[in-house]
């Protein structure tokens, strides 16, 4: 099966900002929001919203918005955090330790279930309550805890032989936080994470802010 490009991106990667604020508004007690008011917060314009928010199939009430709770549960069934995921960590070092002690990912339908290293002081230890196993048993616990994605966090010289027994083990999702570029079958999906992109746009936006105030 082919790779289907996804449609959208942009508008998908707004959601999560969107239903940061509507959760707000349900816990100040509002039964409805507008596009107005989530546009106002994320200094968007209100059209860009609605248009953003008719991806998942909702629709508004005119002068009221949209009911808050349905709003919720419609961006959650879009992006399928109303179902829990299993997912293991490859790679327990800083960044790996880092994302099993981030919270928000059970709250967003993730459950980060083991952890994978070739170290053997940290084989049999625990990270923020997740058991890290040895990488040479991975293909039978991945199978067994019935895992379908992975988050890829080891040296990039690893990268590809490590995503290659990953693969063989059932795995069809990547979160790849390596540099490499994943070689994978048609069939499995890989979403790379480049984090020194966002530095590089902080970089350049306080480069502008100072230009323009000299």
């Amino acid at each position: 099966m082919a790779k289907q490009k996804i449609s959208a991106v942009p508008s998908i990667r707004r959601l999560p900002s969107y239903l940061h604020i509507i959760r707000q508004a349900k816990d100040e007690g509002n039964e409805y929001i507008s596009g107005t008011v989530i546009a106002q917060e994320l200094h968007l314009e209100p059209i860009q919203v609605r248009k953003d928010l008719a991806i998942t199939g909702i629709v508004g009430k005119p002068k009221k918005g949209y009911p808050v709770i349905a709003l919720m549960a419609a961006i959650e069934h879009f992006l399928g955090w109303d179902e829990m995921q299993q997912a293991v960590l490859i790679g327990a070092g800083n960044l790996g330790t880092a994302l099993t002690g981030y919270q928000e990912f059970q709250y967003h339908g993730l459950n980060i279930c083991a952890a994978f290293d070739q170290d053997p002081a940290k084989v049999g230890k625990t990270i923020h309550g997740v058991r890290v196993f040895s990488l040479e048993t991975m293909d039978v616990q991945i199978r067994n805890l019935g895992a379908k994605i992975a988050i890829l966090t080891v040296p990039s010289a690893f990268a590809n032989e490590v995503t290659e027994k990953l693969v063989a083990a059932g795995i069809k999702a990547i979160w790849n936080f390596t540099n490499v570029k994943l070689n994978v079958p048609d069939d499995v999906l890989v979403q790379k994470e480049d984090l020194t992109s966002g530095y590089a746009m902080l970089c350049v936006m306080m480069n502008m802010a100072k230009h323009a105030n000299v």
